[in-house]
């Protein structure tokens, strides 16, 4: 009952929150302090979209790939301009290795703008070979992210993943061969596909500790409404009758031999996660169809691939759509997205906002106080294991919402711009 109430409250609290404001021209907040950020770099080429990912992708075009390189290359230039410092830099996809040429000038371009600590890419297990990991780990990359959602070759077969990335053996060979390459080799997963049971959990988890990866990122399905159809046909019918069940043995088995980054990120060691929205409080979004938050102004560049590399040709920044948060969103996000790492500094969130907070927010402290999802230990306030839960259902409900958005988004780009339909790339791959 719980996490569907909260469930419930946080779809609609995020849902408005991500109506971006009209009749206003998007803007990019001024520098307001030297504090180093998060610079997010959207690379949106795949060779296969899969069914359920809701991000910003297209099949890939080499000439069109290069080109939109260039014009990220142009965007990370501007931010330069503007006085913008970052500390790390995330690359995200799609799949950003897919030209690793690419992807080393666009890295090298970063690290001559910027005084970057940390580099986060992420990859897909077919470019797991022993070529493409030696350029990678030149290139200074601390943290490779390999997209596997499942080791089970039905699962895989069923998100089109087996005949492009391997079946399960296959990509348990591939992450051997990646350890030990980077400072940090992280997992992605993904649990509750409607056909996926116990069983097939408990097998995936015996393969990751076997393999004893630096740290496994293990996500609930998120379904969009826009792919909710695409997802039924392909998958099956999402239910979250299952989710706790789940999300409860993966914690219970990794638990020993991990720690919590976040409440579904597990690390051997303290390292970059995938939510950078965890580890920085402001992030910028660079590339077609990328969400930055910079100085509680949450902004949006154009999805576009022509509008988007058109304006930066005119040395215009594309961006699209943008929302100031008032100082009540602005608290609310970092309530949640602190608690997310699993503790919120209670004085630090005070001393940011003039030493005091909203009312609305110490109504929600006292709340999940009261249901047993916090405790506070001076001066943070942590996650129970009962917390642990409800922030994944929180921040499932939170990137529903973003995807959602990306969905109405790419509705007003010109077809040529869409992501094609799964039907007509499974054509286009036996062509």
């Amino acid at each position: 009952m719980i996490p569907s109430i909260v469930g419930y409250m946080a779809r609609r609290n995020f849902s408005r929150v991500m109506r971006f404001q009209e009749g206003r021209k998007p803007f990019l907040p001024a520098v307001s302090s030297g504090e180093p950020r998060l610079l997010y770099l959207h690379v949106p080429f795949c060779e296969r979209l899969c069914p359920y990912c809701s991000f910003n992708r297209f099949v890939f075009e080499e000439g069109r790939c290069r080109e939109y390189f260039s014009a990220l290359r142009s965007e990370i230039r501007l931010y330069k301009e503007k006085g913008y410092r970052f500390g790390g830099v995330y690359v995200g996809g799609g799949t950003p290795t897919i030209l690793p040429d690419e992807l080393e000038e666009t890295l090298e371009l970063v690290r001559r703008c910027f005084s970057i600590r940390e580099v986060s890419v992420e990859t897909n297990p077919n470019h797991l070979t022993p070529e493409r990991l030696d350029r990678l780990s030149r290139m200074g990359i601390n943290r490779l992210s390999v997209g596997v959602q499942s080791f089970n070759d039905g699962l895989l077969k069923a998100m089109d993943r087996y005949d492009k990335y391997g079946s399960g053996a296959e990509i348990m060979e591939r992450l051997q061969l990646a350890q030990g390459r980077f400072d940090t080799l992280n997992a992605d997963m993904i649990f509750n596909f409607p056909s996926q049971d116990m069983a097939m959990l408990e097998r995936d988890l015996d393969i990751l500790l076997d393999l004893g990866v630096d740290q496994v990122t293990w996500y609930p399905l998120m379904v969009s409404d826009s792919t909710r159809k695409v997802v039924t046909r392909t998958l099956g019918r999402v239910s979250m009758e299952r989710e706790k069940a789940f999300y409860e043995r993966i914690r219970e088995r990794l638990g020993g031999e991990y720690r919590f980054s976040s409440a579904w990120c597990f690390s051997r060691k303290g390292t970059m996660i995938d939510e950078y929205i965890v580890d920085y409080d402001e992030y910028a979004g660079l590339g077609s169809g990328s969400i930055g938050y910079l100085d509680g102004v949450c902004y949006a560049n154009t999805f576009d691939l022509a509008e988007y590399c058109k304006r930066l040709g005119e040395d215009e920044l594309p961006l699209m759509a943008a929302r100031t948060f008032t100082l009540e969103e602005r608290m609310r996000y970092d309530f949640v997205m602190k608690l997310f790492s699993t503790r919120l500094n209670h004085s630090e969130l005070t001393a940011k906002y003039g030493g005091r907070l909203s009312p609305w927010l110490w109504l929600d402290l006292i709340l999940f106080l009261l249901v047993g999802a916090l405790r506070y230990s001076a001066p943070d306030w942590q996650l129970t294991r009962r917390g642990c839960y409800l922030w994944v259902v929180i921040m499932r409900e939170f990137f529903t919402a973003v995807n959602n958005f990306r969905d109405f988004c790419r509705a007003d780009t010109p077809a040529t711009d869409r992501p094609l339909p799964l039907s007509r790339i499974q054509e286009q791959v036996h062509e």
